[in-house]
């Protein structure tokens, strides 16, 4: 049963609703893990750094591998290199020396034969507590011959004969995090399952026998005590049935968040098409085949009476940003406002850079506001967006604040939505009536992650590229060449070439990119002097206009010593040349948006990807795919294959959901089939209300998918 009850009002998709709070069933799992015994102040940070702060991220963290402890020979017969579990008489402690580097030393054995136990910096009151002289213990851990006696160095486990079992056993390995002991992680992990209780079946129970799966509670129970290898397989029906309750409440989350969006009223909007012509026949090219049939979609979703929620995908260079133009255009003919959103003040920049020319020709005021337009000038634009005399606004997340008003906001485009939240991009909507919204990313995503991700929006895909792109030419080069690279980058300066110079990515680390980034700046400075400006996310914003502003110009900076800062929306079309230090480091979708800066200027361009050798098999397995080819999509096919699900195009980046069960490479099947499920069962039950229905409504929670519960609560 539901514990439902007005707590405090929140907002989503645009509804006032109660708070719904989980069902009790799940109270104990969504307790923090300091709840758990042995965690306290000093492990809770490794605890929650490596699961999360809930219990019940601690049964999503599954077992990577076994020790089979159940080997358990007579002294005399444990062969070296091998896990083996005895039981051995403690015969005599030889503690090490004060101040001495030698370790403390056991001397155990049977009737068979003596092993020393070995302990680096040993307490002698602990040993001597848990190896007492004159009695009985089991030692679990890895048999070693030094100086042709047996040895074993620090055991796994010691325990008294009596809790033998609980050693003799296969043991799940489980990934960890330096500080944290195996020991406690499994204790943890043991105190977290008891703390699971069975849960409402969602499964009609024919379908779970067809399946051959196990029940939600017995598959948890299954997967952290594996019996073998053969147990830890993504196939494995615990896994399997794990995987697909995760996939099931994704699927369920997003068709219920699409459901209840499509509910809400729209409006229809038909523009003549006047301002659309006028802006057509001032660009110097015609409109690609895609871009052309994605702006069809896109119309005919304005024209309908349903709100639009409609994801436009393009590569890098495809023409993302003039689709936007047309459709917010259409808006514009129809007598309304349109707003583009962009995730910085440099993209928000280049966007008003490319639309005010085109927005002339057509007679349409376009305007940008970002957090530093302030004072006079961001008042008199308030005031003219309120009054309409702004057609459309370009802006940061600055457009979603308190004391901006529209006259009339009927499109919303949201670029590079996953640096945004949903609740963001939402409040954005808000200020409008109707509003539909258009959501643009430059990063290709796989097909199937798209369903994870982005299953409550119709897609759109530009997989053309406009006339003038240039195709470029990419290069991999080991670091130790670097002097030469510098002298050809010298070279191309003196021709007059732009060039990036990108400097290494060391994840969750900005200060040393920050001072790769300088280092390097000022190693290529004491050569080329004025012609090398820096950039970087440090840098206060006057800072990095100044530098944008030198490297744009024709007489400016030549070459910009960057971090991945340019990633996204710089465009500098005479810039031809890309130096990527450190490619091995940097993700393939990274990799392919900092090559998208070049070329655009109807010339040919060189990205050169210097990597530091010897290079793992997958390093080179990426980067030949980028010096292969240049079609974004196949790149982000062959980056989900190579690195899976939970991790491809670096899901913090990219914004696509982190798996914990689910293995989007082995369980594709189930995704559709949880996509079919899901339709079904909004078909038949979409506000959830059957039995069945009332359980998945727990697992909704229990993979906190609290936002669609919420859905079915306003309305």
């Amino acid at each position: 049963m539901l514990l439902d009850r007005p707590v405090s009002p929140s907002s989503f998709l645009g509804f006032r609703f109660p708070m719904a709070l989980r069902p009790s069933i799940l109270f104990p799992l969504f307790a923090k893990v300091t709840t758990l015994p042995g965690i306290g102040p000093r492990l809770v940070k490794l605890v929650e750094k490596l699961a999360g702060e809930n219990v019940v991220n601690l049964l999503w963290h599954l077992p990577s591998g076994v020790l089979d402890r159940r080997f358990s020979p007579k002294v005399g017969d444990a062969p070296a290199g091998k896990i083996a579990t005895l039981i051995v008489d403690v015969l005599a402690h030889a503690p090490a020396p004060p101040r001495s580097k030698v370790p403390y030393r056991i001397t155990c054995g049977d009737e068979t034969g003596k092993i020393t136990l070995v302990f680096f910096h040993g307490r002698l009151d602990y040993l001597e507590e848990a190896l007492p002289v004159g009695e009985q213990r089991v030692v679990s851990g890895k048999v070693e011959v030094f100086d042709s006696r047996r040895q074993m160095n620090h055991p796994d486990h010691i325990v008294p004969v009596a809790q033998i079992d609980s050693v003799k056993r296969v043991e799940p390995v489980y990934p960890m995090t330096e500080g944290l002991s195996p020991k406690v992680l499994e204790k943890s992990i043991r105190a977290a399952l008891a703390k699971t209780s069975d849960l409402p079946e969602w499964f009609d129970p024919a379908y779970l026998a067809r399946q051959q799966w196990p029940s939600w509670h017995d598959a948890l129970r299954a997967v952290h005590a594996p019996g073998g290898e053969e147990d830890l397989l993504p196939s494995h029906p615990a896994r399997a049935r794990l995987a697909f309750d995760e996939l099931l409440s994704n699927q369920l989350a997003l068709m219920l968040v699409r459901l209840k969006a499509r509910k809400r009223r729209g409006r229809s909007l038909v523009g003549d098409g006047i301002l659309r012509g006028k802006v057509k026949a001032a660009l110097p090219y015609a409109l690609t085949g895609a871009q052309s049939r994605a702006l069809e979609e896109i119309f005919a979703d304005m024209v309908s009476k349903n709100r639009m929620l409609r994801l436009l995908q393009g590569d890098v260079g495809s023409g993302k940003t003039i689709v936007a133009l047309m459709a917010m255009l259409a808006a514009v003919e129809a007598g309304s406002q349109a707003a583009l959103m962009a995730p910085t003040e440099i993209l928000a920049q280049q966007h008003l850079e490319t639309l005010k020319p085109l927005c002339a020709a057509a007679g349409v005021r376009v305007e940008v506001l970002t957090g530093r337009v302030k004072g006079a000038a961001r008042n008199a634009i308030l005031e003219d967006i309120a009054a309409g005399h702004i057609n459309i606004v370009v802006g940061t997340h600055a457009l979603f604040q308190k004391d901006i008003a529209f006259h009339d906001l009927a499109f919303a485009v949201i670029d590079e939505q996953h640096r945004f939240g949903v609740h963001q991009r939402l409040e954005l909507a808000a200020k409008g009536d109707g509003t539909d919204v258009l959501v643009m990313t430059a990063t290709p995503i796989p097909r199937t992650l798209t369903l994870t991700a982005y299953g409550d929006m119709d897609v759109s895909r530009l997989d053309e590229k406009p006339p003038g792109r240039m195709p470029v030419d990419t290069r991999l080069i080991n670091l130790e060449r670097l002097d030469e690279i510098v002298d050809a980058v010298t070279r191309a300066v003196a021709k007059g070439g732009k060039i990036y110079w990108v400097c290494p990515l060391v994840e969750e680390s900005e200060l040393i990119d920050l001072a790769a980034a300088e280092e390097r700046h000022a190693h290529l400075k004491q050569i080329l002097g004025s012609k090398v400006a820096l950039i970087h996310g440090k840098m206060k914003p006057a800072e990095k206009d100044a530098a944008m502003d030198s490297f744009t110009s024709a007489d400016g900076a030549q070459v910009l010593v960057a971090t991945t800062v340019i990633e996204v929306g710089v465009d500098v079309p005479d810039a031809t040349i890309m130096v990527i230090e450190h490619a091995e480091r940097f993700g393939l979708a990274q990799l392919h948006q900092l090559r998208g800066r070049i070329g655009r200027g109807g010339k040919s361009g060189t990205c050169l990807l210097l990597y530091a050798g010897p290079l793992t098999e997958t390093a080179k397995s990426r980067l030949n795919i980028l010096r292969d080819t240049e079609d974004g999509f196949i790149i982000a096919e062959e980056d989900l294959r190579l690195r899976g699900g939970g991790e491809v195009l670096g899901t913090r980046q990219s914004g696509l959901p982190e798996f914990k069960i689910a293995d989007l490479m082995v369980h594709g099947e189930l995704l559709a089939a949880a996509r079919d499920d899901a339709k079904l069962i909004i078909a038949r039950d979409a506000n959830l209300e059957s039995s069945r229905g009332e359980a998945l409504r727990t697992l909704l929670y229990l993979f906190e998918q609290d936002d669609a519960v919420r859905t079915l609560r306003s309305g």
